[in-house]
């Protein structure tokens, strides 16, 4: 992998601390770095924070009059932000807290606790806890049974959206959201500033660079469907940021198209890069998965000798 290829990745997936109704421009109109579905806004009794509905446009609205100490987060990409912080003091409860490997102080602090799932919550402990709110997140319009419980339970909710933004920096800016509710706005607005000035310099430069971008064939069946990001996610901005182009992404959707392995296995004819293979974390095991892999690997490595990025 060449070193401004991995640096931009690595610089983007920091960032991230893994069919849309509204318009998915790439972040903001003018500013890529803008999120689509938060507004900051300072008042004249503290910060107003807006979380705008990627389904309906729906808006969320939370006053933050003071640093908050005790928060609960159910994505383990709250806890990122909060480590970046140094804010860990501030969460009494997670979602997921055995599956955290950003922050030891997570695994080590006893005094937080897992609280379950959306889907399979701890009610109880939620209510011991007694937070100051409860960050979480959406996946459709409609409101969960999980975030209907919690009103009736008198708990402080705000929903958090950054894993549908479509730019690496709008996702990244979500740091001065959590600035915000724990007091540390302006170490979160020097982080996001330092990551936004690194990861433009770098996609700046490999932009205007006269080299080949490198093909990406990304992914591995899932529920026996092999999903391709769209020309306007998340991931495929990343890549071509990077310097890459994903094999079989298709210009003008919003949401991830379904191709069938045989269609892959003609894209890494073209490949000379295979990312986000699911559970696999050997060849052995990516291999086991199915056996036209094998060739698929051979086809990928031959392409990437040919271009002189290695095996």
């Amino acid at each position: 992998m060449k070193p401004l290829f991995q640096t931009a990745l690595l610089l983007a997936f920091i960032c991230t601390l893994c069919g849309c109704k509204v318009d998915m421009k790439q972040g903001g109109v003018d500013d890529p770095s803008q999120p689509l579905y938060l507004e900051l806004n300072d008042s004249d009794v503290g910060t107003l924070a807006i979380s705008i509905s990627p389904f309906d446009g729906s808006r969320d609205t939370l006053v933050i009059d003071r640093p908050l100490t005790n928060l609960i987060v159910m994505s383990t990409s709250h806890v990122g932000f909060l480590d970046a912080l140094d804010a860990l003091d501030c969460v009494s409860g997670i979602s997921g807290k055995d599956f955290i490997f950003t922050s030891q102080k997570v695994l080590e602090n006893e005094d937080i606790a897992d609280v379950g799932y959306d889907a399979a919550p701890d009610y109880e402990k939620i209510v011991e806890l007694k937070p100051d709110l409860l960050l979480t997140y959406t996946v459709s319009g409609a409101k969960s049974p999980f975030i209907k419980k919690l009103e009736q339970l008198g708990i402080a909710v705000f929903i958090v959206n950054e894993h549908l933004e479509s730019h690496p920096l709008a996702r990244a800016s979500y740091i001065r959201l959590f600035g915000a509710l724990t007091g540390r706005m302006p170490q979160a607005d020097s982080i996001f500033n330092a990551v936004k000035e690194s990861y433009s310099l770098i996609a700046d430069s490999i932009a205007t660079a006269q080299v080949p971008r490198r093909k990406v064939l990304l992914n591995i069946p899932y529920n026996d469907q092999w999903f391709v990001p769209s020309s306007q996610s998340y991931l495929t901005s990343l890549i071509r940021d990077a310097g890459g182009e994903v094999l079989g992404c298709e210009e003008g959707r919003a949401a991830s198209s379904v191709m069938p392995v045989e269609k892959a296995y003609s894209l890494s004819k073209e490949a000379d890069c295979w990312l986000n293979v699911g559970w696999c974390t050997t060849l052995s095991q990516l291999l086991s998965v199915n056996p036209v892999f094998e060739d698929m690997v051979d086809n990928i490595q031959d392409n990437a000798l040919k271009e002189g990025y290695g095996s």
